[in-house]
């Protein structure tokens, strides 16, 4: 029989239940205790509508990043990424990952599926280091909505020039603590 192969992009297929499912499953049902022994059944019911509401409106964020990303593989060829941002890339392709993690719009739900059909597609891990970090420390969209809006502009200027070699610098240690080695 032979072997099918995968889909670009594809990642280790993943266990519905694993470890951490258990673990935050564990939390959620000693604080809902924890809520409801300490504060009443009213208190447990409104954060749990509450939370059910946020959950309905975070669900489709997630789903449209994790499409979002998945595709990515079908539309740029996997030597187009591992050119741009792969282990020979060089310091261009961390410079690139950091750019591309400041520009993403959006939060965790699209940053970490678009991150991990990179690296499935082909970056390599000092660049997906350096894409979340980007992301973190550089996010234009935060920088420009919230720090710009609330904070001095010469303190949000100095956050960000402090801020914009980190990632790159991140990139270029993980590239060499795991040169040679498949992660």
């Amino acid at each position: 029989m032979a072997s099918k192969k995968p889909l670009p992009g594809s990642t280790t297929p993943k266990k519905l239940i694993d470890g951490s499912l258990i673990f935050i499953t564990l939390v959620a049902v000693v604080a809902g205790i924890a809520v409801y022994i300490t504060h009443g059944a009213g208190a447990f019911w409104d954060v749990v509508a509450r939370e059910t509401l946020f959950t309905g409106a975070l669900v489709p964020k997630i789903v449209a990043g994790v499409i979002m990303a998945s595709a990515l593989p079908f539309l740029v060829s996997k030597e187009r990424i591992q050119a741009l941002v792969g282990p020979e890339s060089g310091m261009r392709g961390l410079i690139i990952a950091t750019l591309a993690g400041a520009i993403v719009p959006g939060g965790p739900s699209v940053t970490y599926p678009l991150t991990v059909s990179l690296l499935a597609a082909g970056a390599d891990l000092g660049a997906g280091i350096a894409l979340v970090s980007g992301w973190v420390l550089l996010g234009l969209n935060r920088t420009l909505i919230w720090e710009f809006s609330f904070l001095p502009a010469d303190f949000v200027l100095l956050r960000v020039a402090l801020s914009l070699p980190v990632p790159i610098l991140l990139g270029w240690a993980t590239r060499k603590l795991y040169q040679g080695r498949d992660v």
